[in-house]
């Protein structure tokens, strides 16, 4: 590893070894939540920090020995599945670590990482239907047969049919992809640039929530999209479908912007951090009220509540 000390070159073959134990352990029930949420970090350290020829030459060697080892130890065929999921989360890492390289803002990273990984997991659904497998029908099939190892009780809690209640969740297919993006890019990018300041790269940190904002143009999506909501009952319109992944979607996202006025109401006001705390925990511990929040959250956006407190303070 040309250009590198010698504690640098320890380092990075000790996330070299870190990266062969994520990806042999994947697939173990115990680690595997967590391993899977951490695949992209070693791999994106050592792509800010090595050259282009030396991050090949390392990662190709950490996948041959993933990949020997399994087929020794196991099967072949789960050494190549190992691989193809490697290779299918570097395009985001490739992405995000030119992006830290270049300084850019941590907004652009997360934007950037998102639509890259969710353009492949597009890319990827598209294929393998062309192809014959309809992945769509047979995770449909999967949730039914899922439903119906369920005792009596459990499935007339749901309030809803069956067949609809699974109509709906392969509707909102797209919004779980997009959830499942943003997820991993956030993992990957708190824990990566964390490590990557400590070794001395110059990566900017995003905003304090304090001083999120969301463009207004999103206020008027939210509002045309509960319109909407009114007046679209045919579940097997294209319209139903676009309501059903991005409302919550939105919600979602004003919410955010809901706790980020709560951190800055407290920050003004030089209170503790209680208030926003509380708005947290509500929405993890209930989950109805994130309308709340998420109204709470367009007032924000929408009107300059944040001056008026600023000169009344």
């Amino acid at each position: 590893m040309k250009g590198l000390e010698e504690p640098q070159k320890k380092r990075m073959f000790g996330w070299g070894f870190a990266y062969i134990f994520l990806l042999l352990t994947i697939f173990l029930p115990p680690l595997s939540l967590i391993t899977a949420a951490l695949l992209m970090v070693p791999v994106l350290v050592m792509y800010v920090k090595l050259g282009n020829k030396q991050f090949l030459a390392h990662y190709t060697i950490c996948l041959a020995v993933v990949y020997l080892i399994t087929s020794l130890l196991l099967a072949g065929s789960l050494g190549a599945l190992l691989v193809s999921i490697s290779l299918f989360f570097l395009p985001p890492v490739i992405q995000m670590g030119n992006l830290y390289k270049k300084s850019a803002p941590a907004r652009t990273v997360l934007t950037v990482g998102t639509v890259t990984l969710l353009a492949q997991l597009l890319l990827t659904l598209v294929v393998t239907q062309l192809f014959g497998l309809n992945p769509v029908g047979k995770l449909k099939q999967f949730m039914m047969d899922s439903v119906k190892t369920l005792p009596v009780e459990l499935q007339n809690m749901m309030g809803v049919d069956p067949d609809t209640l699974i109509h709906m969740m392969v509707l909102m297919l797209p919004l779980y992809m997009i959830g499942f993006s943003l997820f991993y890019v956030v993992v990957s990018h708190a824990l990566a640039r964390r490590v990557l300041v400590r070794s001395g790269e110059s990566i900017p940190a995003f905003k304090p929530i304090k001083d999120w904002m969301l463009p207004k143009s999103f206020v008027w999506f939210y509002l045309i999209a509960l319109i909407m909501e009114m007046f679209v009952s045919d579940t097997k319109s294209m319209s139903y479908t676009v309501l059903l992944n991005l409302l919550p979607l939105l919600t979602f996202l004003f919410s955010i912007q809901a706790i980020s006025f709560l951190f800055y109401v407290a920050h003004v006001m030089h209170w503790n951090k209680t208030l926003p705390i509380v708005g947290i925990l509500l929405l993890l511990l209930f989950p109805p009220v994130s309308f709340l929040f998420s109204l709470l959250g367009v007032f924000d956006v929408a009107f300059p509540i944040r001056d008026r407190i600023m000169t009344r303070k």
